[in-house]
């Protein structure tokens, strides 16, 4: 069975000698100008013919009108005529197209409560042979730097362990084409996508270093966590991401996690296991200093002569010094004023 073709990816079209709107507005301000005093003539002077003239451009001379077009700075309008992809434009101001050319941008209300997006409040259209010819703003593409920050999501470690965990994703439009024809709403495909990466990113590591585990896929194990590898992790991250949303004409420019937290189920129970872990650790360094001091002791009192010990005594000395050095309490000492045996 012969393989289906990929269908091909919208190229984006830009159009950059449409900056007539200024004079096509006067040119239509003039025209109208004529067409009244046409008008007036006619109807003094009893031309009909004139009259009718100027009576007709006053009806139909409007339709030019929802061929001007205003940008701002980091905005774009992608461009359709009947249904047929003409092209974008991009650059700040005042421009002129066909007036049959219609907007389109899927996710022009779409909301994901993000920043730098572009006001969707809708404006007044006119509808012209079926086709609705848009004037107002919300159709437009940002095209500026936005920050998405994702809903906090519950994802199982590579431990099993469930934490929670949410990032911040700057992001913007690079090719409008492709975010508004290959992609049913870009803004939505982005949030899904950052949800099913940072899934994919966050099974490969343990919450804190654990050993025996292997993030990097090497076959050796290391001591990334999500904890500790935070900067690492956002990378990963972010790359995941890029790959997935390229086909929308989307570029991320950075990934932050701004939440990490264990699940409340367990956030307890692990805030114990690392209380008993400092309590081991504390307790090992503890005993390892009592060991050099005591070993030093014998030492010293060896080698000073001032008194010898047999074995006996030793261990009864060493016991008595641990006791001393590695309790939670002062001891209270106990004076012999006996003999030493």
């Amino acid at each position: 069975m012969a393989e289906a073709k990929k269908k091909e990816s919208t190229k984006e079209i830009v159009l950059t000698n449409k900056k007539h709107g200024m004079a096509v507005l006067l040119i239509t301000i003039f025209l109208y100008a004529i067409a009244i005093a046409a008008m007036i003539y006619g109807g003094i002077n009893e031309q009909y013919l004139i009259l009718g003239a100027g009576a007709a451009y006053v009806c139909i001379g409007w339709i030019v009108l929802p061929g001007l077009k205003v940008l701002k700075p980091q905005e774009a309008l992608a461009l359709t005529l009947f249904g047929k992809y003409i092209g974008t434009i991009k650059d700040a101001g005042f421009y002129f197209v066909n007036p049959f050319c219609v907007a389109v941008n899927p996710a022009a209300t779409t909301k994901l409560s993000q920043s730098g997006d572009v006001n969707a409040t809708n404006k007044p259209a006119i509808t012209a042979n079926g086709q609705q010819l848009e004037i107002g703003v919300n159709k437009r593409v940002s095209l500026k730097i936005m920050t998405l920050s994702n809903n906090k999501q519950k994802i199982n470690d590579c431990l099993g362990n469930p934490v929670e965990i949410g990032i911040a994703v700057m992001w913007r439009v690079v090719d409008t084409a492709k975010a508004v024809f290959d992609v049913d709403n870009y803004k939505e495909y982005l949030s899904l996508q950052c949800d099913s990466a940072l899934r994919n990113i966050v099974r490969i590591y343990p919450y804190d270093v654990s050993p025996n585990v292997d993030t990097t896929g090497d076959g050796i194990a290391d001591e990334g966590s999500l904890r500790g590898s935070s900067e690492v992790v956002a990378a990963r991250i972010r790359d995941e991401i890029q790959a997935r949303v390229d086909e929308a004409g989307l570029e991320i420019i950075e990934a932050r996690i701004t939440y990490l937290a264990y699940a409340p189920e367990i956030a307890a129970v692990m805030l114990q296991r690392q209380q008993a872990s400092a309590v081991v650790d504390a307790r090992k360094l503890i005993v390892d200093g009592a060991v050099g001091m005591v070993e030093m002791a014998l030492e010293r009192l060896g080698s000073a002569g001032v008194v010898e010990l047999d074995e006996e005594r030793k261990a009864a000395m060493v016991s008595n010094l641990l006791v001393v050095l590695c309790g939670n309490k002062d001891a209270q000492p106990v004076v012999n004023s006996g003999s030493l045996y």
